[in-house]
C-alpha cells in the first residue's frame, strides 16, 4: 500500500503527508547517507495524534519519504513561496542543504513524472475520495493538514519558529469562523507560542483542497518538533512533552469537527 488510511465518521479528515520513511530500493541505491537519516521527516505524528481514532476522524498518512516525492507540493513543481528558498517536488537536498543524491543521479523530469504516477497520485486520489465521501455524508468537511518541523532551520527562517504555525492561505482555504474556532484554544494557553499565516501559510494540500465555497475547509498546522520530541538523531519521541500538547491538539481538532457539524 502506498499510504495508510483509516476512514472515520465525523466531518474531519487529517492528512499527514510527510510522516513516511520508506524509500524504494531503486531510489535508495542512488542516494547519499544523508538521505538515509531521513532527518526532515515529520516524525511521530501518528502517535502524537493517536486520539483521532477514538474521535472518529478519518486519517490519511504517507508511507513514502518526502525525499522520494513531496506530497505537499503541486505536481507542476511551482514554488509555493515565490522569492523564498524551498525544497521541490523531488527534493535534491535536505533542509540543511546536504545532497540527497550521489553525483549524476539527481532525478530528471522523466523520473519526476514516474514518481508522480507511482507515489503522489495514489495519495491525492485517496485524499480527494475521502473528502468527497465526508462531504456527501455531512454537507461540510474540514481537512486538517498535520506537519512538524525542527524549531530552528536557518535555510528557511531566522531564529526559532513559533511552536504552533497555522496556515489558511491568507484566509482563502477556510472560513474565518473555522480558523477562529481552532486558533482560539491555542491563543488561550500560555505554554506555546502561536502564529497564523506567518512563515507557513499552508502548502499545496491546504491551498488546493481548501475550497470554502464548496464547503471544503482546509487548515495546516506546522508544529515545532521541540514540543514533543528530540530534534536530534535518533529523533526520539518524548512522552513527557507530548502529553502536554496532545490535549490542546485534541481540543482544536474537536473544535474543527464541531464547527463543521454546525
Amino acid at each position: 500500500m502506498d499510504f495508510h488510511f483509516k476512514a472515520g465518521s465525523i466531518p474531519l479528515l487529517v492528512s499527514m503527508p510527510h510522516v513516511g520513511t520508506d524509500i524504494p530500493d531503486d531510489i535508495a541505491a542512488r542516494m547519499t547517507r544523508a538521505a538515509g537519516d531521513r532527518a526532515d521527516t515529520d516524525w511521530h505524528l501518528p502517535r502524537l495524534y493517536d486520539f483521532l481514532e477514538r474521535m472518529g476522524a478519518s486519517v490519511l498518512s504517507a508511507r513514502w519519504s518526502r525525499y522520494v516525492i513531496d506530497l505537499n507540493r503541486p505536481p507542476e513543481n511551482t514554488n509555493l513561496y515565490p522569492g523564498q528558498d524551498t525544497t521541490g517536488l523531488c527534493p535534491v537536498d535536505t533542509f540543511h542543504r546536504e545532497p540527497l543524491y550521489q553525483d549524476g543521479y539527481q532525478p530528471d523530469e522523466a523520473e519526476a513524472q514516474r514518481r508522480l504516477g507511482l507515489y503522489w497520485r495514489p495519495y491525492h486520489g485517496q485524499l480527494r475520495a475521502e473528502l468527497d465521501r465526508l462531504l456527501a455524508l455531512h454537507g461540510t468537511v474540514v481537512l486538517w493538514d498535520a506537519h512538524s518541523i525542527a524549531s530552528v532551520v536557518p535555510r528557511f527562517f531566522e531564529g526559532k519558529l513559533p511552536d504552533l504555525n497555522f496556515g489558511t492561505a491568507d484566509g482563502n482555504s477556510c472560513a474565518d469562523g473555522l480558523r477562529a474556532a481552532i486558533v482560539e484554544p491555542a491563543l488561550a494557553q500560555q505554554r506555546y507560542t502561536v502564529a497564523v499565516n506567518g512563515r507557513f501559510k499552508g502548502g499545496h494540500i491546504t491551498r488546493h483542497y481548501g475550497q470554502p465555497a464548496s464547503r471544503v475547509h482546509a487548515i495546516q498546522l506546522e508544529m515545532c518538533q521541540s514540543a514533543y520530541m528530540d530534534e536530534q538523531a535518533p529523533f526520539g519521541y518524548r512522552a513527557d512533552l507530548a502529553e502536554q500538547v496532545q490535549g490542546l491538539l485534541e481540543q482544536m481538532t474537536r473544535a474543527a469537527a464541531d464547527w463543521a457539524r454546525r
